[in-house]
């Protein structure tokens, strides 16, 4: 009986001492599992994706996905510096961990984009530099004109564009954010000598001094090459508002710009409604601020011109617009004639007017004539007591219109 007893408390001696070995291996076991990296359990790091950002599990640290370039900003992750997104060295993984070799049409894509954007930076070598130095601090805009040797010249279009922010309301110190880009070596020598901010932008083999006919060779080249600048602006990560130089800017225009929209752009025919993709553009004067839509909007704009032989950009983007708000999502917003006047459609209330166009114009001669009489005109305005002002109107541009 004695004996009985002691063999079954032994079998429950061992039977505890077994059962608590295995609870404290398993213990153990839990332990080194918990403290071995991520990527060692799962043979592979895995990433997910966010609204475009790709987020590593090893190290949880963001970085852009392959599919869109990295446009940050404060209060919209669409604006702001434009950074190339590098390729990462795994980015051809494939299901189970295993790399693809790139193929060889890979590579000669990658070495055809390469040699592209070394053709860009050489094409507008130094206007980074530029325009960072031009660039509002406070929301990185910059005011952008072309000019030939015509335009240029004293008492051409120039003179008159830079007189007008003069006697404005309050808008000579826009001055300092203003860039001149200067389509030919006269004009650019003539710039430096009125203004701080010239930039020098040519194309081989084309004579953009003199004054161009309407939609002739070298007029249509002269208006389209001014896309791909403003493009390259907008890869830097500025906003610009681009102005032609035939434009009086008489107060500050920034009053009827948005934040909604990606393109703010005056209207030659506006139907009262500033959403109404219906209403007629005119590309002489809009504000675009940098974001992928906004890029891929320029791109498209310009590739366009194939589409359209004879036609400057004007009607191209008119034509397109629709196609890039529904493919892009781009935003687009009018602004109402009454600020933003013109010789096609202009507010004849001085006290609203904002700027004022010389389109529906064609000549040098009479562009100047009538704008002359628009800088005249304000002049009287302002020299008028403010009682009397309501009564103020525009003189007919009888040269232009007629």
């Amino acid at each position: 009986m004695a004996k009985g007893v002691v063999a079954e408390a032994t079998r429950r001696q061992v039977a505890s001492f077994v059962l608590g070995s295995v609870t404290m291996l398993t213990v153990v076991v839990l332990l080194q599992l918990q403290q071995r990296p991520a990527e060692e359990l799962t043979g592979a790091a895995v990433a997910v994706q966010f609204f475009g950002w790709r987020v590593p599990r090893n190290n949880g640290t963001a970085s852009p996905s392959s599919e869109e370039s990295s446009i940050t900003g404060a209060g919209d992750r669409n604006t702001s510096v434009v950074t190339k997104q590098q390729p990462a060295d795994d980015a051809t993984t494939a299901a189970g961990g295993l790399a693809r070799s790139p193929s060889s049409g890979d590579r000669k894509e990658e070495v055809k984009k390469k040699d592209a954007e070394e053709e860009e930076d050489e094409e507008f070598r130094g206007l980074a530099s530029v325009v960072a130095r031009v660039a509002s601090p406070d929301d990185r805009t910059v005011i952008i004109t072309c000019v030939n040797q015509a335009w240029a010249a004293p008492g051409s279009l120039l003179d008159l564009f830079l007189e007008s922010f003069v006697i404005g309301d309050g808008i000579a110190h826009l001055l300092d954010h203003v860039l001149i880009v200067a389509m030919d070596p006269t004009a650019m020598a003539r710039c430096a000598a009125v203004h701080r901010h010239c930039y020098l932008y040519t194309m081989p083999g084309v004579d953009f001094t003199s004054a161009k006919f309407f939609l002739s060779k070298d007029y249509l080249d002269l208006v389209w090459s001014k896309l791909k600048l403003q493009r390259r602006v907008l890869q830097l990560g500025y906003n610009f508002l681009f102005t032609d130089v035939d434009i009086m800017w008489f107060r500050n225009p920034f009053k009827h710009i948005t934040v909604y929209a990606d393109m703010t752009i005056s209207s030659d025919a506006f139907n009262g409604d500033p959403d109404n993709i219906n209403n007629f553009p005119n590309t002489g004067f809009f504000h675009v601020r940098p974001n992928n839509r906004t890029i891929a909007m320029t791109s498209a704009w310009h590739a366009a011109r194939n589409m359209f032989p004879g036609m400057n950009e004007q009607p191209v983007f008119n034509a397109i617009k629709k196609d890039l708000v529904r493919d892009l999502g781009l935003r687009v917003r009018y602004i109402d004639p009454a600020f933003m006047g013109g010789f096609c459609n202009y507010g004849k209330d001085l006290n609203r007017i904002c700027t004022m166009h010389a389109n529906c114009c064609v000549g040098l001669g009479r562009k100047l004539k009538d704008l002359r009489s628009v800088l005249d005109d304000w002049k009287r305005y302002t020299n008028m007591p403010r009682w009397a002002r309501h009564a103020a109107n525009w003189t007919v541009p009888g040269a232009c219109i007629h």
